[in-house]
């Protein structure tokens, strides 16, 4: 076994028990914060596939801002086992069974699929941050400043529409 497939796995182990563990978790804290576990550990998968740009936006948009946002509305919610409301004991068992259905459903569709075992060549430079400066600064430098200068409209706008008119 090569490093990178050790650090799959080990990835992977975090992602599904982080995973399971925001299922499970009684806690609404405890599960968003499991939940940003897991986006480090796809992050990480991220970095292993040579796609560092996506990784970092990965991290900085899910796990930065998403969940942060997540642990501040739980937090202003403030909730409580006694404010609660309690499912009744069958609504919990229609739910283990639509989701043996789901995971059956999968593993059938998934069965038939070929994964492949032999190692192919491929463009190493592909998802570096380097090869994504060069394309959006030379194929694509028109619309990727037109954007820009869209962008600042938008926040120029912004700020006008959202300032008190002191008269």
């Amino acid at each position: 076994m090569t490093t990178t497939e050790i650090l799959f796995f080990i990835l992977t182990g975090i992602a599904f028990f982080s995973g399971a563990m925001v299922v499970m978790s009684r806690n609404p804290v405890y599960s968003v914060l499991y939940l940003i576990t897991m986006f480090f550990a796809i992050a990480g998968h991220y970095i292993l596939l040579n796609a560092q740009f996506l990784a970092v936006v990965h991290i900085i948009v899910y796990a930065g801002a998403i969940m942060v946002l997540f642990l501040f509305v739980i937090m202003m919610l403030n909730l409580n086992k006694d404010t609660e409301p309690h499912n009744p004991p069958w609504v919990k068992i229609a739910a283990v069974i639509a989701g043996g259905m789901m995971m059956a459903t999968l593993v059938g569709a998934l069965k038939e699929t070929a994964t492949p075992l032999t190692k192919t060549n491929y463009d190493t430079t592909i998802g570096t941050v380097e090869r994504l400066g060069n394309v959006l600064f030379s194929d694509f430098l028109i619309p990727f400043e037109l954007s820009s200068a869209l962008f600042l409209a938008a926040m120029v706008g912004a700020v006008m529409l959202s300032k008190k008119n002191i008269h």
